[in-house]
């Protein structure tokens, strides 16, 4: 019977614990300490369904609309400490599902489209139904945008029937229709900051097209190029000269007063980019425009980047637990909304100390945000003034022109820089390598200098000559040069030669392996002898 008091599998226990995974060190510049100066939470929507457009007012209070399923919601964006709903929220006045809502430049109207092609304008001051409707899409109507500047009788509209419209919303009539813009779904779109009548349009045919209502005379574009993946979002930087694009995992700058030229391209994230946004990094509540411009990425991947088009680098990255579809900056700076595929809106709201709370007027320590210092201008004086740019990595456009590599010299063509003869010759005899010591001999022959070099060798170092000439004087490539030094050589050391053994041992190596050459010569003569005639009776 089995002893029930100890276990059928005992385990032993582990000795040591294992450590904890280190902590990343936590970013301390201005940049990540400015985006963690937003309490972040979840905005109490009740919604499950995707978000698929989130966008603020241009005008204060800056109220805020996403669209999720058949209705756009409204939150007022003056309410503290967070977005709440407004009274006439949510607009339910569409069918099916809505799309891209977009706030007239006052921010009385609001219009959006739908799943059945038909585009809406809703009043904000009071509930009702549509003031407008707007058909002339046969398929969704994807994107639709009211124009940047004062213009409040006009909106573009794009859909998956790759129609481009230009709306007289009064009347509700077309003044401009684009039919086949494009090759496939028109799925964003973004107003010129600088013209009203100027739009871009990205689709799922990989290109982006810039569209002018003042030329309808012709539907093509006025400005066409690739982006090289299915466009996502389209959106104007805000000098309007700059256009940004997301389509894959890629968000592209282009320059567009150049004629669509690539400027750069940032590969931040893992997955398809869904949406673009514009924010403002600093204190932009003082005044609207004021803080720097930073242009805001989300993907499905979960992640929301910062990127400073003006450096072309990534300032600020942020992790969400969920599928990111759209982001919403507002114009003060204060709030900071990203909707997601499981129907949650992520809300940061911008921190403010007690002070400003109770009116005193003092600044918050978060809106204190400096730009990054520029950097001291480098001058003559300066010793880097000398070595500036030599770490600087070139371009893909850049020709980059090669320096040619330092040759480093060998120590006899170093001894021979400094007229040390002699001691050059020893050198190069010591590595034994017969094209290097021909050409030193050859150099000193120019300088009138190896007669003399010969004459001022010890003993040992002549030795070193003896065996080289023995080894090599009878070579093709060397027997005339070498053949005539070793004359000179045994004619100017005879007494060193027949009183040393070793030195007089070589110079019989030489005198047999020249004899053996000599013998090989004449035969090779007979040889040459007896075919000669039969080569002559040939060539007749």
């Amino acid at each position: 019977m089995a002893d029930e008091s100890k276990p059928f599998f005992p385990v032993e226990k582990a000795h040591h614990v294992k450590p904890p995974p280190p902590r990343r060190p936590r970013l301390n510049t201005q940049e990540s300490r400015f985006w963690r100066c937003f309490r972040h939470s979840e905005l109490a929507s009740g919604l499950i369904l995707p978000v698929t457009a989130l966008e603020f007012s241009p005008v204060a209070p800056f109220h805020l609309a996403a669209a999720c399923s058949a209705a756009v919601h409204l939150y007022d964006g003056g309410a503290s400490p967070s977005l709440a709903p407004l009274p006439h929220s949510p607009l339910s006045g569409f069918s099916d599902v809505a799309y891209s809502p977009s706030f007239r430049c006052d921010g009385s109207l609001l219009a959006a489209g739908g799943e059945s092609g038909i585009v809406q304008v809703f009043r904000l001051d009071k509930a009702g139904p549509p003031l407008r409707r707007l058909s002339a899409h046969a398929r969704p109507v994807r994107f639709v945008r009211y124009p940047r500047l004062e213009d409040k009788l006009h909106v573009f509209s794009g859909g998956d029937d790759a129609l481009l419209v230009y709306w007289d919303v009064p009347s509700e009539t077309q003044l401009i229709t684009f039919p086949g813009a494009h090759r496939d779904y028109i799925r964003a779109g973004s107003p010129s900051p600088t013209s009203p009548e100027v739009m871009a349009t990205g689709s799922y045919d990989h290109s982006i097209k810039i569209w002018d209502v003042r030329v309808p005379s012709s539907s093509n574009a006025i400005l066409s190029f690739s982006h090289g993946d299915p466009v996502e979002s389209v959106l104007f930087l805000p000098s309007g000269g700059l256009l940004a694009t997301a389509g894959g995992n890629v968000v592209k700058i282009w320059d567009v007063i150049g004629g669509g030229r690539l400027i750069h391209t940032m590969e931040g994230h893992n997955k398809t980019v869904s949406a673009l946004s514009l924010g403002r990094v600093g204190n932009a509540s003082t005044a609207l425009g004021g803080g720097e411009p930073r242009l805001l990425s989300v993907s499905i991947d979960g992640y929301m980047k910062s990127f400073d088009f003006a450096a072309f680098k990534i300032t600020h990255s942020m992790r969400y637990p969920a599928q990111l579809l759209s982001i919403g900056f507002s114009p003060s700076g204060n709030s900071r909304v990203v909707g997601t595929s499981n129907g949650v809106i992520y809300m940061g709201m911008k921190k403010k100390l007690l002070q400003e709370e109770k009116g005193t007027g003092s600044a918050s320590v978060f809106d204190g945000y400096a730009p990054e210092p520029k950097k001291q201008v480098l001058k003559p004086t300066n010793y880097r003034y000398f070595h500036r740019g030599q770490t600087e990595k070139p371009r893909e456009t850049d020709y980059p022109i090669k320096r040619a590599p330092k040759v480093k010299l060998a120590e006899h063509d170093k001894l021979l820089k400094k007229f040390r003869h002699r001691e050059a010759l020893v050198s190069v005899l010591s590595k034994k390598d017969p094209t290097s010591t021909v050409a030193v001999m050859e150099e000193l022959v120019i300088r009138k200098k190896l007669l003399k070099c010969v004459a001022n060798l010890d003993v040992d170092e002549l030795g070193l000559l003896l065996r080289f000439l023995h080894k090599y004087a009878t070579m093709p490539r060397y027997a005339r040069f070498l053949m005539n030094l070793a004359n000179k050589v045994i004619e100017m050391r005879p007494e060193d030669i027949q009183s040393n053994k070793h030195l007089s041992k070589h110079v019989g190596s030489l005198r047999r392996r020249v004899a053996e050459e000599i013998m090989i010569q004449r035969s090779l003569q007979e040889i040459q002898g007896m075919i000669s005639p039969f080569l002559i009776i040939a060539g007749r």
